[in-house]
């Protein structure tokens, strides 16, 4: 294989793994959701969002059947409808950090691009149960970005990255966010980067890809074994298609929830890594009039990313 189709598949791999992260998430951070929430009953696996209401119709302080609700409308993108059963759920149900963590985010996602304070008080009620709350974390960081501290939240997102363990479904969009902060307001971020150490899991080096060079040598969560060979025996023509049958699957995602920052971001840089700048520029204006109180940010991660 010569070094242009190295590069390209390399890249194929490194947006593919961008974009399933993305692919399974609901915002910026693929955090495991189930975590502080009861879990389901034996009776149905995935009720529907009917069914769920049924339920607490029947059992109105069962805090399982409301957790699974408001849990269910966020995943739907209902973030709206969400709030009101994950507080109801919070309720019958105390002392579940990754509850008050997915109530802060509803919160979040509802005000689109600002942080108000019922979601501030969200995250740190879970935080006061569980410090370590990844979700909540993230989200305390994204406050004082928004309020102009972004020196501050990237020293939280190191923080919180050094306590990452490698191939976690959220690392490399908190790395990807703490750069793109970092480019944007100029702030100094590689070396930091490179000087994070984070916990190694079992079986660290599975299912990952290290892309060396530059300032830095950092593990990729890229596509496992079995991916990798069955990328191998694409053509060229089939691996980029399979790029942009992955962007089409996120601008539907977008279209599902249009207040989802880190998604439009996400588009419009794989838009210019498959040579599409118009593309990527419908993906700015539409982000825009989805997220008025976002434009500032998203004109200068277009700006970042050289969008036209």
């Amino acid at each position: 294989m010569d070094a242009e189709a190295k590069a390209r598949k390399w890249a194929l791999w490194a947006l593919a793994g961008a974009l399933v992260i993305l692919a399974g998430t609901l915002f910026v951070m693929s955090f495991d959701r189930g975590a502080g929430l009861p879990p389901p009953t034996e009776a149905s696996a995935e009720p529907t969002i009917e069914q769920l209401q049924d339920a607490v119709k029947a059992r109105p302080e069962d805090g399982e059947a409301w957790s699974r609700l408001g849990k269910a409308l966020f995943d739907r993108g209902d973030f709206a409808a969400a709030i009101p059963a994950l507080e109801r759920a919070t309720i019958l149900v105390p002392g579940k950090a990754g509850l008050l963590s997915l109530l802060g985010e509803a919160h979040f996602k509802v005000a689109r691009g600002t942080m108000p304070p019922a979601a501030l008080e969200a995250f740190r009620k879970a935080l006061a149960i569980d410090p370590t709350e990844p979700a909540s974390l993230y989200y305390m960081a994204v406050a004082k970005d928004l309020t102009g501290d972004h020196e501050g939240a990237i020293a939280d997102w190191l923080t919180l990255l050094a306590n990452t363990p490698p191939g976690s479904p959220w690392e490399a969009d908190l790395r990807q966010t703490i750069e793109q902060v970092g480019k944007i307001n100029k702030i100094e971020t590689a070396t930091r980067l490179a000087k994070v150490r984070q916990p190694m899991p079992a079986g660290e080096d599975d299912g990952e890809i290290v892309i060396t060079g530059g300032p830095r040598s950092l593990p990729f969560p890229g596509p496992n074994a079995q991916q990798v060979q069955e990328a191998a025996r694409l053509s060229p023509s089939q691996q980029m298609e399979m790029g942009r049958g992955m962007v089409a699957s996120l601008e539907n995602k977008l279209k599902a929830d249009p207040s989802n920052i880190p998604g439009w971001i996400m588009l419009m840089r794989s838009r210019m890594t498959l040579k599409e700048p118009e593309k990527a520029k419908a993906a700015l204006a539409a982000a825009i009039a989805a997220n008025p109180g976002a434009r500032a940010r998203l004109e200068a991660e277009a700006r970042a990313l050289e969008v036209p």
